[in-house]
């Protein structure tokens, strides 16, 4: 299925909107002690992001080693994104599996404000490419 341009735009917006819900549930979950759903939420802030970026270029990933691959392939390698974007990526998606199904996984309290810290820069440095990118559309 193609996407118009004002539909690639309104999922890119309702995306990004999520991602920002996401990490507001992180931040109140880090407040509230809760460390490993605070990393699930980074995670997911992270993907919402991402997704909100890649579908501007018409790229909807069915997987989560898909937006990776999509992000190197359409941004890093063009030179619109540092690497370090989707190294950081990597590393929240590793840290949400390792909640999620590490049955003896104990995330530290410096560990979950770590990964919100990262995926803070992560979603803004996102969202600030993707803005530009939505003036360019």
């Amino acid at each position: 299925m193609t996407l118009s341009r004002d539909d690639k735009i309104t999922l890119s917006n309702v995306r990004m909107e999520k991602a920002r819900e996401f990490l507001q549930d992180a931040k109140a979950n880090l407040k509230e002690g809760r460390f490993r759903t605070s990393v699930n939420r980074c995670y997911y802030a992270a993907l919402n992001a991402a997704r909100a970026l890649l579908i501007l270029e018409g790229v909807n990933p069915s997987s989560h080693e898909g937006v990776v691959t999509m992000l190197s392939l359409r941004f890093v390698k063009p030179g619109l994104l540092d690497v370090q974007f989707v190294k950081d990526y990597k590393i929240l998606m590793a840290r949400r599996t390792d909640v999620d199904y590490g049955d003896f996984d104990v995330v530290s309290g410096p560990e979950a404000e770590d990964t919100l810290t990262l995926t803070e820069r992560f979603v803004e440095n996102i969202d600030n490419l993707r803005k530009k990118l939505l003036k360019e559309l």
